[in-house]
């Protein structure tokens, strides 16, 4: 294998790694191989990329992939919802979703324990982490994963003081809505529906921390509400484009153009879905289709060509996040695989610069603004 100390290092915007662990039951320590047998083995059939993940943390290492943002996801929803599946299920009460997240930023704890990762929560953390990535080869020790701690939907934050107990805990990444209605903002599949009232009382508090807010799953109309209301850095940690593949999940024109204008990141999303026109969830074949890594520098063009540079572009590929082979690039096995795009994106002509930029340059610099 190529040494990894010669690979670009890479910074990943977006992946559910406590959610694998904790809901879906995948001890990440041991390698994709190794889980993919375990699950075929056991013949366990509850989610659709059983035996089809694609990301655990020895491919990480392998892949040079040596911070990420980590996601706790808990949901809450009284009655119900339609567009919930086992692992995304909403909790009756705000207090049970809260209680659920910190199960997942338990496990991260344990990684932490066994020095499998380390949270980044200060610049000079997140230049110590750097340096140690660049400075040892991986065959000389085994380095951690840097993690920023993120909400993905903010269900769980029980009210405006659990804000606080939780930056206290190390977050400084919040996304408020995900899939369907949320307490603080519509999400998803929700389109017409905004922010709620106690949405935009939190992203007031929000203004008075070190935070980013992540724009990934709003509506149209929650993210332009959210603009006017929230000061800080903005991100959209795993989002595409919506004039390259239409639809609603994907940001249009104008959108692009208010985060380049806010000095925000996009993070370049790897679920086929958002890849290629019309896809059809549990039927479609990436392979059939040909869609492959490609396709995602399609995105990138289009917000370079939005923003005149390649500074507001990065990777938020979201490989773990309830999909694996059977709604991921062809041409890609595991997140390691994030590497190919040293080629593709030369290939396409993007310079050294541009490349460096997309690899981790872009997303250093946006996480630096809200370190301290």
């Amino acid at each position: 294998m190529k040494n990894s100390s010669k690979k670009p290092f890479i910074v990943d915007g977006h992946l559910d790694l406590a959610t694998n662990a904790m809901t879906m039951n995948r001890d990440l320590t041991l390698t994709v191989g190794e889980i993919r047998q375990k699950e075929k083995q056991s013949g366990w059939s509850d989610y659709q990329d059983r035996g089809r993940g694609t990301v655990a943390l020895p491919e990480l290492r392998e892949g040079n992939v040596g911070l990420v943002i980590a996601t706790m996801i808990s949901r809450y929803s009284e009655s119900g919802n339609p567009m919930q599946t086992m692992a995304l299920k909403g909790w009756h009460s705000p207090r049970q979703a809260y209680a659920h997240a910190q199960s997942q930023l338990a496990w991260y704890r344990e990684m932490e324990a066994a020095g499998e990762m380390v949270q980044i929560t200060t610049r000079s953390g997140l230049s110590e982490h750097l340096r140690i990535w660049e400075k040892n080869p991986p065959e000389a020790v085994k380095r951690p994963i840097g993690y920023i701690l993120a909400l993905e939907g903010a269900d769980s934050i029980v009210n405006l003081d659990y804000l606080h107990k939780y930056y206290e805990m190390g977050l400084r990444s919040i996304g408020i809505s995900h899939f369907g209605p949320g307490r603080y903002a519509a999400g998803t599949h929700s389109d017409g529906s905004g922010l709620t009232p106690i949405g935009k009382q939190l992203l007031k508090e929000m203004n008075q921390l070190q935070v980013q807010l992540d724009m990934t799953h709003l509506t149209d109309k929650g993210f332009f509400e959210a603009l006017d209301i929230f000061q800080g850095s903005v991100v959209a940690s795993h989002q595409n484009c919506r004039s390259v593949i239409p639809g609603e999940r994907q940001f249009s024109d104008e959108q692009i153009r208010y985060m380049v204008k806010r000095n925000g990141i996009i993070g370049g999303a790897l679920d086929t879905w958002m890849l290629y026109p019309d896809f059809q969830l549990n039927k479609d074949s990436p392979k059939e289709l040909d869609i492959r890594m490609e396709h995602l520098v399609d995105h990138f063009d289009h917000v370079c060509q939005l923003a005149g540079n390649s500074e507001h572009i990065g990777f938020g590929s979201d490989l773990d996040g309830l999909f694996g082979l059977e709604q991921t690039p062809h041409d890609m096995d595991t997140i390691a695989d994030l590497q190919k795009f040293e080629a593709i994106l030369e290939k396409r002509g993007y310079k050294d610069k541009d490349r460096k930029n997309i690899f981790s340059g872009n997303w250093i610099r946006t996480l630096n603004r809200i370190l301290t």
